[in-house]
């Protein structure tokens, strides 16, 4: 070993700065470092020309400055506490804060850069920032002392912190103590982690001028410490003045440090710290370089200019050796021995020797080696390790390995680290070989033997601690880490392991430095076995060992499209989003003209619910498949719709869905009244809407079911049913108005309470009689009213508010609520399939909280008990005219506040639709009704009594039993003296005007008559125009007659008479008995058949057209057609009282 050295003149110095120099750090990148100076200032310097590249300001002296592991971060702190963040490139501020009251100390960023620790010296504090958001992250870890130094461990899990009195160790994640210990005598100044985390290593004071060195797992100090190899001074290197800061340079070969002349001084590492083969020679540099025939030809240059050069003739065996060409190797070793034995010659002959398989003659050659180590440990443990090696090479792998076990344990002073590496060198050819012979399970384990091997790291202080080992045999010590495992990832891939090998490359990966990590990207290999698993396993839904496997390909070869695509379909089917639309961004930057990347970000947007760039990308993917160069791809584009298209299709949809549904709905969401075109814009901005149009993309039957269904589901609305009490909310009072911000007074209580419970049930739209119709538009009333029952029907809940039953009522209740006598009811609870009572307070009736209380058996009792209808009509009822008397029977003791509701409440019930006509009169409306059943339904049965109260008024019944009696005085038809005695109804014709005939030969007319609906006529004859302005002469009457028949007066047969008898009314549900009686007179047979016949004249019958002539005589009128006449409506009544017998010629 050499002695100490003593350097006092460094190779350069870098100045600059005005002022003591504080802190310095070399860049990553090896061509830079930065420094800070009391000056205020901060200055990255060029290291190959010491050029100041650029000056940062502070606001007051530097104290601190810390660079992260991959050069990005700079952070600098002052005497103030201030933190200045630069970028690592650009050397802009990115940000400053103020991060203690007082100086820092010391700064360290965490190894993966995402956590920046400060210290104070007065504080005794440190503080950890996240370096996303520049944040404190947790609490303070409080150290109780005068704070020096604080570093990160390589790991980033523990905390080292130095102060005056202890040295304190922190979990980085918990803030927790993991230990603490006295260190020094006086205070503790600094620390440093070795590159393996085993051990720490901290300085003292002038009172304690030593270097302590610490085992981590234990933390008890081992030695003093200078050199780590052999605990001894190397070097002193003298600085003209106080030396502030030191750091080694990136790859060791350079000291930098800083003083208080203001300079930074930069030195040499001295050589002759390890034996060097070949020295540092050109020789030796193309030896490492692998540039063989150039490391011979220079060696040879020296040989012929010095014969006698015995060093130069081993020199060149080594390089022989090298390309395996072991004769000249082995003369050269003969060679230079001859001129002078030496250590280096005989090494030289050992291993020419073993290459030519001669293993007995070179164990000699080794052992006389020997001879020239002068003693020194060192060089005889290398000369060991060298014969290791070679014997390796030589096959003899027993006899290799069991020196290596005996030199690593047996000598005390060994080199321990070297071992390893040879060793682990070692496993690495071992599975190789095994690889290469497709012993795949035995491969693997040499190579996980290899990387449990300790001391072996991705670092390349390996190679350049042993170089010797890379000059004599070619190993490439800078890949050995990252050999071992590609190799082993390969060698578990081979054998079906997929686990393993993920873990074994997860185990890389966390390890890796950037330089190695680029190194990765040539791994051919492990690149398609990982590609070839990942698929597979894709294929079988197993999205998590697919993601972890194309990560492996990507983080081997990043720029490979394909692979990223793959990783988003496994990521989007583990609904892994923002990671699915991360890799398929990744794919539109490598291949711009692919659609797949689009698609792919469509879908992850999509399931990320960003419907709108769903909807972006999409367009995009489109124009991408139409714009494809080649036919295939651009065929694919008739796979998809375009959004124009999808939204054609969803406003079909709306369309059909609303035909339904109420002309106008409440918001329960916003308190708003909405029509169907307001509905539509709020569900175009809806999420769902912009949900349907991303995801409905393709042709497909599918996709109009999916449209369908949201479109159901989003217009779905629940209707009200209830009794009008006091002052109900009309259209006028809330349109354009927050219900829920209305003063909660009257019916505007009731209705707040319907939407919020509406709303909480789930359902957006709510309808409600009393301010969902425009009662001044006659239009908008008569078209609701004829819809209601359909509104009612296709609703998705009916809510029944009892207002007059109490809270926790018990069974009984619903029966004797008023609700149950309104006209209006009967069809709100058989229209809708699901209906649900509620009590006074909103809260379901018997506390029944089915989804649908048309399923309670105890409701539905209740309710035929109330109504006397059945059940299962309840439950099951569709609308007609079957069964049209009980129908009518069930309505017949209602009640309605508008008389003609008695009527409109039933259209629903029967499906006819009938013009409303509010003022006509209960008596009008229900004829008009009555007269419709019948004209559709043929059940005269309709007609009882106790169905037709209207007609039973004393002035219907007065005039129905005159006509009665009248026609039935009346004679048959006669003819006598060449004329007809026709027996008729007459009603004269008051209007008859020309109109557009169909040809010359033919005239039209359109007809009025009282009582009569309008008809027209087409016949040969001319008729004089006239009309109630302008009327015809008395003599020339023209009427419509409809001719008698006796048959008019028996509706029934004999037969039906049994069930025909309805002259009492219902008898009274027993659920009304608190409701005033109400009754109606008895009525004979005879009356009831005056009033069937009015209903029977009511129907549409053939009429002959008549015009008087001079001499009073009538003369039929022939048409083209039957003339086909109605009676208006039973108000028309008084018309059919002009009966005559007329004659006709």
């Amino acid at each position: 070993m050499s002695n100490l050295i003593s350097i006092a003149t460094p190779l350069r110095q870098f100045k600059g700065h005005e002022a003591s120099v504080a802190a310095l750090a070399v860049f990553p990148d090896k061509r830079r470092i930065v420094t800070c100076s009391w000056d205020r200032t901060l200055r990255l310097w060029d290291l190959k020309t010491g050029v100041v590249l650029k000056k940062m300001e502070h606001c007051t002296m530097v104290r601190r400055l810390a660079v992260s592991r991959d050069g990005q971060l700079i952070a600098s702190s002052d005497h103030n506490g201030e933190v200045i963040i630069w970028h690592g490139e650009t050397l802009e501020s990115l940000t400053e804060f103020e991060a203690h009251s007082y100086l820092i100390s010391s700064l360290d960023l965490s190894p993966d850069g995402t956590m920046l620790a400060t210290g104070s010296y007065d504080e005794g504090m440190t503080k950890l920032w996240n370096t996303k958001t520049w944040q404190v992250q947790g609490d303070p870890i409080e150290c109780g002392d005068s704070l020096n130094c604080v570093r990160y461990s390589p790991s980033g899990e523990l905390l080292a912190i130095t102060t005056d009195n202890d040295i304190q160790i922190y979990n980085s994640g918990t803030r927790k103590r993991v230990a603490s210990f006295k260190g020094h005598t006086e205070y503790n100044s600094s620390l440093a982690w070795t590159p393996d985390g085993t051990r720490i290593l901290t300085g003292g004071s002038a009172g304690d001028p030593t270097i302590r060195e610490w085992d981590t797992t234990n933390w008890k100090q081992n030695v003093h410490l200078w050199q780590l190899s052999d605990r001894q001074t190397i070097a002193i290197f003298k600085h003209p003045s106080v030396s502030t800061c030191v750091t080694f340079s990136v790859d060791g070969n350079h000291i930098l440090s800083g003083d208080a002349d203001n300079m930074i001084s930069e030195w040499a590492v001295p050589q002759g710290i390890h034996p060097k083969i070949l020295a540092i020679t050109t020789a030796r540099d193309a030896c490492i370089d692998g540039d063989l025939s150039a490391a011979a030809e220079l060696l040879a240059q020296n040989i012929n200019t010095d014969p006698n050069n015995h060093t130069s003739y081993a020199h060149r065996s080594f390089v022989m050796a090298r390309k395996h060409d072991w004769d000249h190797a082995l003369h050269d070793a003969i060679k230079s021995i001859s001129i002078q034995p030496s250590l280096t010659g005989y090494i030289s002959k050992g291993i020419a020797l073993c290459g030519k398989g001669r293993v007995q003659d070179a164990r000699a050659a080794f052992d006389v080696a020997s001879m020239y180590t002068d003693q020194d440990s060192q060089i005889l443990h290398f000369l060991l390790l060298i014969k290791v090696i070679a014997l390796f090479n030589a096959n003899q792998h027993d006899e290799a390995n069991l020196l290596l076990r005996e030199l690593t344990s047996g000598c005390p002073n060994a080199d321990t680290r070297a071992c390893h590496t040879v060793e682990a060198y070692l496993r690495v050819q071992l599975g190789l070989k095994a690889l290469d012979g497709a012993c795949h399970d035995e491969a693997a384990d040499h190579f996980t033997a290899a990387l449990d091997t300790s001391n072996l790291s991705s670092k390349s202080d390996i190679h350049e601690i042993y170089e010797d080992l890379v000059v004599l045999f070619g190993w490439d010590l800078k890949l050995l880490w990252l050999t071992a495992h590609q190799k082993r990832c390969q060698a578990f891939l081979s054998s079906g392991k997929v686990d393993e090998a993920l873990e074994s490359h997860k185990s890389m990966v966390n390890n890796i430095d950037e330089t190695t990590k680029a190194r990765c990207l040539d791994w051919s290999t492990g690149n398609a076995l990982f590609l070839v698993n990942g698929d597979t396993v894709l294929a079988a839904g197993d999205y998590d060992r697919a993601i972890d496997l194309y990560s492996v390909v990507i983080d081997l070869n990043s720029a490979s499209d394909v692979v990223f695509v793959k990783r988003s379909k496994a990521r989007l089917g583990k609904m892994l989003w923002m990671e699915a639309l991360l890799d398929a961004q990744k794919v539109t930057e490598l291949n711009s003209s692919s659609y797949l990347g689009y698609s792919l970000k469509h879908a992850a947007l999509h399931g990320a619910q960003r419907y709108d760039e769903a909807i972006q990308a999409f367009r995009i993917m489109l124009s991408k498949l139409d714009n494809a160069h080649d036919t295939e791809t651009r065929k694919l584009r008739q796979q998809y719709l375009g959004p124009f298209e999808v939204d054609r299709d969803i406003r079909k949809a709306i369309n059909a869905q609303l035909d339904n549904t109420p002309l106008r709905v409440l918001d329960t969401t916003t308190g708003l009244l909405c029509d169907r075109e307001a509905q539509i814009r709020i569900f175009k901005m809806s999420k769902e809407y912009k949900e349907l149009v991303s995801s409905t993309i393709t042709h497909s039957d599918f996709r109009m079911k999916r449209i369908k269904e949201v479109v159901m589901t989003y217009f779905q609305y629940a209707m009200l049913s209830h009794r009008w009490e006091g002052k109900e909310p009309l259209l006028q009072d809330i349109q354009g108005k927050v219900v829920y911000e209305l003063g909660p007074v009257g019916g505007i209580t009731k209705l707040q309470s319907f939407c919020k419970t509406t709303r909480d049930l789930g359902y957006r739209w709510a309808w409600s009689d009393t301010c969902c119709i425009d009662k001044s538009n006659s239009v908008e009333l008569q078209e609701s009213v004829n819809s209601m029952f359909i509104w009612y029907h296709h609703s998705a809940l009916t809510v029944v508010y009892l207002s007059d039953v109490p809270p926790s009522s018990k069974s009984g209740a619903l029966a004797k609520s008023a609700w149950n006598t309104r006209g209006w009811t009967v069809q709100e609870f058989l229209a809708p399939n699901v209906i649900l009572f509620y009590q006074k307070d909103w809260t379901p009736y018997l506390s029944d909280r089915t989804p649908n209380h048309k399923d309670s058996v105890a409701i539905m009792r209740e309710l035929e008990y109330a109504t006397g209808i059945d059940r299962r009509a309840v439950v099951a009822f569709r609308p007609g005219m079957r069964g049209a008397r009980e129908k009518l029977q069930w309505a017949s003791t209602r009640i309605t506040t508008m008389q003609e509701d008695i009527a409109y409440s039933l259209f629903g019930i029967f499906g006819i639709t009938l013009p409303v006509i509010y003022g006509e009169k209960k008596q009008s409306a229900l004829g008009r009704f009555l007269q419709e059943i019948i004209a559709q339904s043929g059940d005269i049965t309709a007609l009882d009594w106790s169905l037709v109260s209207s007609l039973r008024g004393g002035m219907a019944l007065e005039t129905a039993s005159i006509l009665y009696q009248t026609v039935d005085y009346m004679s048959a038809p006669r003819f006598a003296y060449r004329r007809l005695h026709l027996p008729c109804i007459v009603f004269p014709v008051t209007d008859a005007m020309r109109g557009q005939s169909r040809d010359q030969d033919t005239y039209t007319y359109d007809l009025k008559s009282n009582g009569l609906h309008d008809l027209q006529i087409a016949t040969a004859d001319k008729l004089i125009p006239f009309s109630r302005a302008r009327p015809p002469p008395a003599w020339q009457t023209i009427l419509l007659v409809r001719p008698w028949s006796r048959d008019l007066l028996e509706l029934y047969d004999s037969a039906d008479d049994a069930h025909s008898v309805v002259l009492e009314t219902m008898p009274k549900s027993p659920s009304h008995d608190s409701l005033p009686a109400q009754t109606e007179p008895i009525y004979s047979e005879s009356h009831s058949r005056a009033l069937r016949l009015i209903v029977r004249l009511g129907q549409p019958f053939s009429a002959l057209l008549l015009a008087r002539q001079r001499n009073g005589e009538f003369k039929r009128i022939a048409s083209d057609h039957d003339i086909i006449a109605q009676v208006e409506d039973m108000a028309s009544i008084r018309y059919l009282m002009d009966i005559r017998t007329l004659e006709i010629v």
